[in-house]
């Protein structure tokens, strides 16, 4: 489940649910996605070659250019002559002009504000998400089943949870694994949900301990890929033997680079193994993803404030001896999870600086520890002779961010910002946490408990 926008009193939701389709209709589907594929290609083509000539592309210009030459161009006509897109919902063929120009105004967005940004890439069939869109007018969804253009009717594994206004959906496939994810546009009541606790928590994220609270609970991350790791090892061998010896009775060398544009064939048996390894990868992925939601609902909603640390995850990810234990444990997902989960359940979700020194501080007197390196589990401050874990030291201290003793958010200078020694214990930047309907509402999130107390 995934929030997309807030829209006055209404919110946009997303429902993915796993498929269940006959033989037939993969076919179909297979079908639709090398044709929402191609159109991109050819979309993003003509895109680049228009602005390369100095004119200025957009996507409904495009779109009539396409639908012009779409049922009589020789490159869009089956060996009989005949306009094969025509087999094809034209929804399939008409959102990637939509999302092309989603694509570059993000490009160009993120260009303005100085961040990194990314052009729009073709799309290579095997190496891209497969999917296509379904307008909403085109698709009902009855019980379990779900009645989609071309191919009638289809199981699904469970019902739609969300009661609203359906605004589209699209078919995707994650290994031989095909899936619809529904778009609902909730009224803001029901969205919200409520909590079943009201404490504060502050959380250190850790490679050895997926999470450490303030409480003292550790909680272990199932790490899926470390599990698998041999597995996955074996059946990628697998698939790679499988190429070379395609590449050899095609005339190639072993291990030789392949001119742009070569297809070697496909055996059956390749196939099988390619299949087998994709099944293997999205296992390790659902239990990850798994894992995460059931923590981060967790912690919404049984806390009315939870205190995280805003980590540079790219940057860890450039350490190699840590980078794959951290993404087994996924460090982003959790936070852009907390983050959403957090208004959904009125939590107060505080974002503790970068720089601040959440394991060096004693969460007892407020001393700063600066030897302590990454090496160091454990430490004894000598202002107050109290023996520290390192992970919850730092989940302690993040967690009186939230309250009115919060020690001051250091900044990026000296390793802190703090000078070493003693810290004195005074009000931060992070005001107090309200009480869930108590007090008149300021903020966003609290506008958002007021408007649920209201409704319960």
């Amino acid at each position: 489940m995934l929030i997309q926008r807030h829209r006055g009193e209404t919110v946009q939701l997303s429902h993915k649910i796993a498929l269940r389709p006959t033989p037939e209709q993969v076919d179909y589907f297979k079908r639709a996605c090398g044709t929402a594929r191609r159109v991109w290609n050819w979309a993003l083509a003509e895109w680049n070659r228009q602005y390369e000539a100095g004119r200025k592309p957009n996507a409904m210009a495009l779109k009539k250019q396409f639908n012009a030459i779409k049922y009589r161009d020789p490159e869009w006509l089956d060996e009989n002559g005949q306009p094969w897109i025509k087999t094809i919902h034209r929804d399939a063929h008409a959102q990637p002009f939509k999302n092309l120009e989603r694509a570059w105004t993000r490009f160009f967005k993120d260009l303005r504000e100085g961040k990194e940004a990314f052009e729009p890439k073709f799309k290579k069939k095997g190496r891209c998400r497969d999917s296509f869109y379904v307008a909403n007018d085109k698709f009902q969804v009855i019980g379990t089943v779900i009645r989609l253009p071309k191919v009638g009717e289809v199981a699904m594994t469970e019902a739609l949870r969300f009661d609203g206004k359906i605004l589209g959906a699209t078919v995707s496939r994650t290994a031989d694994r095909w899936c619809v994810a529904i778009q609902v546009e909730v009224p803001d009541h029901i969205f919200h949900r409520h909590r079943t606790g009201n404490g504060i928590v502050g959380v250190d994220l850790g490679v050895k301990a997926a999470m450490t609270l303030s409480s003292g609970e550790t909680i272990a991350a199932p790490k899926p890929l470390k599990a698998a790791l041999r597995r996955l090892k074996i059946r990628s061998r697998r698939v790679s033997r499988k190429v070379e010896a395609a590449k050899v009775a095609a005339g190639f060398a072993p291990n030789a680079r392949l001119p742009k544009g070569t297809r070697l064939p496909i055996s059956n048996n390749r196939r099988k193994s390619a299949r087998t390894l994709a099944r293997l990868h999205m296992r390790v992925a659902n239990l990850r993803v798994d894992f995460i939601h059931k923590l981060t609902t967790r912690l919404c909603r049984e806390n009315q404030a939870v205190v995280i640390e805003d980590l540079h995850v790219k940057g860890m990810l450039a350490n190699d001896r840590l980078a794959r234990a951290i993404s087994d444990v996924g460090f982003g997902m959790i936070r852009s999870q907390m983050e959403y989960k957090a208004n959904r359940y009125g939590t107060r979700l505080v974002i503790a600086d970068r720089w601040y020194p959440s394991s060096r501080l004693c969460s007892v007197c407020g001393w700063k520890n600066e030897a302590l390196t990454l090496s160091d589990r454990a430490w004894t401050c000598p202002e107050c002779g109290t023996r520290h874990d390192r992970d919850l030291n730092a989940a302690r201290n993040l967690e009186r961010l939230a309250t009115a003793t919060a020690l001051p958010v250091a900044s990026p200078s000296s390793n802190g910002g703090t000078a070493a020694g003693r810290v004195p214990v005074v009000v931060g930047k992070v005001t107090p946490v309200r009480d869930e309907c108590g007090q008149q509402a300021t903020s966003g999130q609290e506008k958002n408990h007021a408007h649920l107390c209201a409704h319960s």
